[in-house]
């Protein structure tokens, strides 16, 4: 399956005359974004990756990464991009994942018009929304279209398959990913970095980024310990988990309680 994944985006990149462009892949760490990086490296492209990172990202992926787009020889940039989430996220209404991937497009295009790159590359597979976009919007080859409009054409490798595909393709070039525990998102356990568990609902306020990062990381000690999924909203406290026993919750609560107590006085004005 994997060979034949590799030939068949080798003829699309032909008839497309991609092996004269330049792609800036953005680069997350997860499944899709490596396997899509693995592809085009393997079907002979010129890629480099693009990672964003901010004050509150995960850090212990960080060099499985590294040695990821080392091991296939591909140029890698880490951009932070704290300041700017800041600026165009606070004092707004979540999900703050809204937010973060308008910023991380926005300096993908400014990057790849600084730098030399001709084509933005993304990892979005079938079961993602972008794939209704497209069936809507775009007449031509999903793989590579201009959608959304940003000024520069957006290259998605896995387009067309569906996540379970994916699975199986990552699995078969032996792609391993770093894992928090996180409690993730939909059934194919996608990570990202901890803001995506400020409630949704909140106007996003600076506190909320460390109390979220705060949170979830003493929870995420606690799930790799345990090997199970967990995660836990703030400002609510409300912890969810895939697999946890009564133990383990207890455990979980018990971590979180005197951050809970620093933030109840925070909000409060007491010292």
């Amino acid at each position: 399956m994997l060979s034949r994944a590799i030939e068949d985006l080798k003829d699309f990149a032909s008839r497309e005359s991609l092996y004269e462009k330049k792609i800036l892949l953005m680069f997350s760490g997860g499944k899709d974004s490596s396997l899509a990086l693995y592809l085009l490296k393997k079907a002979g492209l010129d890629v480099s990756a693009i990672t964003f990172i901010h004050r509150w990202s995960w850090r212990e992926p960080l060099p499985r990464m590294l040695k990821f787009t080392s091991s296939l020889e591909v140029e890698h940039y880490l951009v932070d991009i704290t300041e700017s989430l800041l600026r165009n996220s606070v004092g707004r209404k979540g999900p703050i994942c809204i937010h973060c991937k308008k910023v991380m497009l926005k300096n993908a295009y400014w990057f790849a018009r600084a730098n030399g790159f001709d084509i933005i590359a993304k990892g979005d597979n079938a079961n993602d929304k972008i794939k209704g976009a497209l069936l809507d919007q775009w007449k031509g080859d999903h793989r590579l279209s201009t959608i959304p409009r940003i000024g520069i054409p957006i290259l998605r490798p896995l387009i067309n398959y569906i996540a379970e595909e994916v699975e199986a393709l990552a699995k078969e070039a032996n792609i391993k990913v770093f894992r928090m525990y996180e409690y993730g998102r939909r059934r194919q356990w996608r990570e990202g970095c901890p803001l995506q568990y400020i409630d949704k609902e909140q106007i996003i306020k600076e506190e909320y980024f460390d109390l979220a990062y705060e949170a979830n990381y003493e929870i995420s000690k606690i799930a790799r310990k345990h090997k199970v999924r967990m995660s836990v909203i703030v400002p609510s406290f409300m912890v969810m988990c895939h697999g946890c026993n009564e133990k383990v919750l207890k455990e979980a609560e018990a971590a979180l309680e005197n951050i809970k107590r620093r933030f109840a006085n925070a909000s409060s004005g007491k010292n």
